[in-house]
Parts: C-alpha cells; structure tokens; sequence
C-alpha cells in the first residue's frame, strides 16, 4: 500500500492522506461558519418576533445579510467542497488531484468568506444576499464573492481530476458508485451556478469601483437567479446523494433500480435551473407564454426526478429491513429502524421535511398564477429554510456525525445529546417553516423589518394570526438555534476532547453488512408489493400535495374582487 494512503479500520476505505486533510479543514471552516450564521439567524428571528423586535431598522439588515451569505454560501460550500473530495478520492479509492491547488482553493474560500464578513460588519454592504442593484455595497463586498467563487470552481476542478485520474487508473470497476454520480451531478451544477455568478458579479464589482456606468436592474435579477437559486440546486444533488449514502452504510440497503436513480440525478441537470424562473413570475420582460412554459411542463420534469429519489431511498430501506426480518405489517421497517441514531434520524427527518414542506411549496409557488399571493413575502424564506436548512443542513449533520469517527478517528462526545439534536433542530426549523409560510400566505412581506412598517408613514392591518405566527416563528428559531448550537458544540467538542480511535473499531458498527442478492431473493420470493409501507406514504404524500395545491387555488379565486 502507498505510504500516502490509509485503511479506514471501519469501512476498508482507503483514503488518500493529502485528501483527508482537505476534506477536515474543508469540513472544520463550514461548521464555524454555520455557527457564525446561525447567531445571526437567532437576531434576525427574535426582530421579526413582534413582541420582541430586537434590533433597528439598519443593524437588522446587517445581520440579514450576514445570515444569509453564512449560511446559504459559506457553510454549505465548504461542506459540499469536503464532500466532493469524499465521493471522489475516498469513494473510488483513489488520489486526490492536485492537493497544493485544493489549498490554494481553501484559501481563496477562507479568505473570500472572512473578508465578506469584515465587510459586511462595517455597516456599508446591507445589501442582504440578493445583493439587487442598483442598491450597491462596498466594491470588497463584491470582490469577497469573487474570490470565494473562484475557488470553489478550482474545488470542483479537482473533484474532476480526481474522477479522470481513477478512470485512468482503475481504481473502481464498471460505473462509478450512485453516490459518487449524484456528487458528480452536483458539481456539474455547481460549473453553471458559478460561471452564472462570475457572469454578474464581476461587471457589479466594476459598477461598484466607477468602471461600469449602469447595470439593468432587471438583467440583473435574471442572470442573478442563475446563480442565487441554482446554487440550492447544488445542495439538492448533493444532500440527496447523502440519503443514498446513509441507506447504504446504517442498513446496507442498494437502490431499488440504480438506473432509475441515475436517471432522475440526469434529468436535475437538464432541468432542475429552471426553477429559478420563479423568483421572476412578477417580473416584467419575461413573456407569460415563456413564465407558464417554465413554471409547468419544464420544471415538473424536475419535480419529478425528485419524487423518484423521495420514492426510491426510504424504498431501498424498507427493502433492506423486509430483507433481514423487519417485515410485519406496513411499518415495522419504519419502527425498528434505529431512531437513536443522529446519523440515521438526521437523514430520515431530512427526507421527509424535504419532501413535504419544501417539494410541496416549491411546487406551489412556482405557478404562476398562485405566486402573485406569496411572492415577496415570508413565504419564500419559510419555503428555502424547509429545503436548505431541513433539507441540507440536516443532513449535512447526519453525515457529519458518521465522518467524525471515520475520517477524524474521534469517538463522538456527548452521545445523549447526539441523539436529540436531530429531533431539536428538525422541530424546531419545522416550526419556522410551517409559520413563516402561514404568515406569508396573509401577506407578511418579507424585505421590511416591521410586520407594522413602523416609521414609513404608512400602516397596514395584518390579521391577528399573522402576528401570532411570526411570534411562534420567533419561538421556533429559538428552538433551531439550540438544536443547531448543540450540533456546532458536540463536533467541536468531539475534535479536540473526543476519545482517539486509532484502529480501533467502533461499537456498534459504523458501516453496516451490505443485505446480500440472496437476502433480496427471499424477500422477492414472498410475493406481493416489496415495499408496501414506501408506496403508502407515497399517498399520503400525494393527497397532501393536492389538497395543499387546490387550497391554495381558493386563496387565489378570492383575491379576483379586487379588479
């Protein structure tokens, strides 16, 4: 064996040691960051709590933008640059490419990520992430953007490399690992979504330092999109490659059908950056004719191609628990699964709020016709944070209790609170969710600091339930953020204070036995549906998407007395 690599004593892994340390440092700098962005989200809660109201007009918009550029860029990129390092060099057991240029790229990021929030904190860049023109930030607000963006591309080159260096080695036999292509489908994603950024950002910069003498506000906001919206799209691939990877190492479940999975990974790449679209339905320069084309026959594609990954990874593990006994009535699969378990509880409150809270109303609100109710409102927050934070974030947690052991070779510390800290933070981010879309659905707008525009001169009566959500929002985001400060706390804790693995093995195992062809034939050899408790809560989804879709359909009939 190559001095340079190591055997992972809990997985048979071998993992390159260059890698490894890009991957801990990359890893290391997101979960600060997270921390970093989740205080500012706990100010900006407890402003938007009426009764609260925490900080003026012009230190709320200061965090805002802080919050959102930690928490939507800086964490989760860094998390997604270790994490593409992890399906390539690790996965395919192979050398990393060009580790003194995966530096050079975290130092672009690091760099990038600081300065912005230097910036950011001096007073002159509330511009929050959307960053419209023609308000302006400082022109280093910009260029921070820039330098981070560069060196994610140069993160994800590597990745390439890395997967070019393992075909060229044979390092893994036939196709690549379904794992390893939904990180591929996200990098490639990940290519589009940056150029996009670099498309806008760098005439901004020389907008912002006199060198460019106008930028279209409303070109702008398209091109911006691109970028803004399509770097979720990145998060989607990669958190959902993560649910493959969970179902694989805690029950050693295999897809239902790899090529039905590969083949919705596909079509995120042909369709999935349509849905950017609809943070432009009320946009003027886009055609109704291109505005319904996109928002119904296009980016149901995508839609589909995530209700066949909502459908095929609890199947796979409903198919692996029938598989080794678990196989009384609809649910025993479900019941026995180990709850206890951060990494498992993580990934499966992930699927589920993804599913329900963040597909549903994506879908809703990307028609045309009902996003004039909620556009521009709490909504669209209470929306992304059901799939950014619910969604990635959460399983970005699962996986990271999973890799500390693996790839630190630290025992977790604070196991107790490990096995809460799921439910904490799902619950509570569900909370936020759930009551900033009900408060956007009666209108609670979403850029003003004050549900009762205090000092605009104007007054707007909002329903008393609109009040009484953002104050059970406030409470919510109290609930997240110590469920999230819990997280930040046991990794951290883990890293300096965690018992030393070396070779030793964990207790239980951190990789499950892979459930064996003839372990799937005898289930397959019982007859009937394979997984009948998967296809039930597949109904229970549907009939909830229909009953939420049509409902909202009713909010719209009973604005049209207003012409």
């Amino acid at each position: 064996m190559n001095t340079n690599f190591r055997v992972c004593p809990e997985t048979g892994f071998h993992v390159h040691k260059p890698a490894e340390l890009l991957m801990k440092a990359n890893a290391v700098a997101a979960v600060v960051f997270l921390l970093v962005g989740g205080t500012f989200g706990l100010l900006v809660g407890l402003t938007r709590w009426p009764a609260v109201h925490l900080l003026p007009a012009d230190q709320f918009y200061l965090v805002l933008t802080a919050h959102g550029l930690n928490v939507l860029i800086f964490w989760i990129i860094f998390f997604e640059i270790a994490l593409l390092y992890f399906c390539s060099a690790v996965l395919l057991k192979c050398r990393l490419a060009t580790p003194k240029l995966g530096w050079v790229a975290f130092a672009l990021m690091l760099i990038g990520a600081l300065l912005n929030n230097y910036i950011v904190m001096q007073g002159n860049s509330s511009v929050m992430m959307t960053s419209y023109t023609p308000m302006g930030a400082d022109p280093l607000f910009y260029l921070s953007l820039i330098l981070f963006a560069v060196g994610a591309l140069i993160g994800t080159f590597i990745f390439f490399g890395t997967l070019a260096i393992a075909k060229a080695e044979n390092t893994y036999e036939g196709s690549v690992p379904l794992v390893t292509f939904g990180a591929t489908v996200a990098a490639i994603i990940a290519v589009f979504t940056i150029v996009s950024g670099a498309i806008i950002l760098i005439p901004t910069f020389l907008w912002s330092v006199g060198l460019v003498a106008h930028i279209d506000p409303l070109m702008y906001r398209m091109i911006w999109w691109a970028f803004g919206h399509s770097s979720q799209q990145i998060n989607v691939s990669a958190h959902i490659s993560i649910w493959y990877f969970i179902a694989a190492v805690v029950f050693g479940a295999k897809p239902l059908s790899e090529k039905v999975s590969r083949t919705a990974f596909l079509m995120y790449i042909l369709f999935l950056q349509l849905a950017s679209v609809h943070h432009l339905l009320v946009d003027p320069g886009l055609s109704s004719n291109y505005k319904m084309f996109n928002t119904s026959y296009a980016m149901y594609l995508a839609v589909m191609a995530s209700m066949v990954h909502g459908l095929t990874v609890p199947g796979a593990i409903e198919a692996a628990q029938r598989a080794r006994g678990f196989n009384k009535g609809l649910f025993e699969w479900l019941t026995k699964a180990p709850w206890g378990n951060p990494v498992f509880s993580g990934m499966f409150i992930s699927l589920v709020g993804f599913g329900f809270l963040g597909g549903i109303t994506g879908v809703v609100m990307g028609v045309e016709q009902i996003n004039i109710l909620i556009h521009n409102t709490v909504y669209v927050p209470g929306h992304f944070h059901a799939t950014v934070v619910i969604g990635t974030t959460l399983a970005f947690m699962a996986l990271t209790y999973w890799l500390v052991p693996v790839l630190f070779r630290r025992d977790l510390v604070m196991k107790g609170l490990a096995k809460w800290q799921p439910y904490i933070f799902g619950l509570g981010m569900t909370g936020v969710s759930l009551f900033l879309m009900g408060a956007g659905t009666l209108g609670v707008p979403r850029r003003h600091w004050d549900i009762g525009f205090a000092g605009t001169g104007m007054t707007h009566d909002f329903p008393a339930a609109a009040y009484t959500m953002m104050a059970l929002n406030g409470m919510s985001v109290v609930l997240a953020v110590v469920g999230g400060a819990a997280f930040c706390i046991i990794i951290v804790a883990s890293l300096l204070f965690g018992r030393k693995l070396g070779e030793e093995k964990s207790s239980p195992a951190l990789a499950a036995e892979m459930v064996t062809d003839d372990e799937y034939k005898t289930l397959h050899a019982s007859g009937g549906i394979t997984v009948p408790g998967t296809l039930c809560l597949t109904f229970i989804f549907f009939a909830s998407f229909a009953a939420y879709y049509f409902i909202n359909w009713k909010y719209l009939s009973q604005t049209w007395g207003i012409s």
